[in-house]
């Protein structure tokens, strides 16, 4: 699969590269905001700002450190919960409260559970082989694509996919879940 660089493109002017990138990447970068901000008319305002950040940023863009859709990826994720703390606030300045908005603070129950599961994940990846925890972090933790591990690792992804599968499941058993 041939990769886009819509966003080198972008970084050199060439004309039609935001309207590529939004055609390519604008439904992925509608289910990330969507699925942060409940308000549809604070996530079109998001979504916006986005756009505003892929235009502004381009040159912030490394190839070498991360693809394309895991940078737009994260420039979304990380906007959207910007404007989440912003509402938030708001909201506490004002005093009202809003059913839309999620309360992102967790309870005292929530939090204790939250660090018992990352203690027990961390103990458990500290437990496979680096060969294995590398690959975890690559695919899960760095969202990068299997077909792009499968050639930087000189491989097959159906291997990669196969690695995957055998860590997930060993990760299952040691942590007593039924799906990860």
């Amino acid at each position: 699969m041939e990769e886009d660089r819509w966003l080198e493109k972008l970084r050199s002017g060439e004309p039609g590269a935001l309207e590529g990138l939004l055609a390519r990447y604008g439904p992925m970068m509608g289910y990330i905001v969507r699925g942060i901000l409940a308000d549809p008319q604070e996530a079109e305002d998001c979504l916006a700002q986005v756009r505003a950040k892929l235009w502004e940023r381009a040159a912030d863009y490394d190839p070498e450190r991360a693809g394309e859709a895991t940078w737009i990826t994260a420039l979304c994720r990380n906007t959207a919960y910007d404007r989440l703390r912003a509402l938030e606030r708001r909201r506490d300045r004002e005093g009202e409260l809003s059913p839309d908005l999620p309360d992102p603070a967790p309870g005292p129950e929530e939090e204790v559970l939250r660090r018992e599961r990352t203690r027990a994940l961390r103990q458990a990846l500290a437990g496979l082989k680096t060969r294995d925890r590398d690959l975890f972090y690559r695919k899960y933790y760095y969202l990068q694509s299997t077909d792009r591990i499968a050639a930087e690792l000189g491989t097959t992804p159906r291997a990669v996919e196969g690695r995957l599968y055998r860590i997930r499941k060993k990760l299952q058993a040691q942590l007593g879940g039924e799906d990860l």
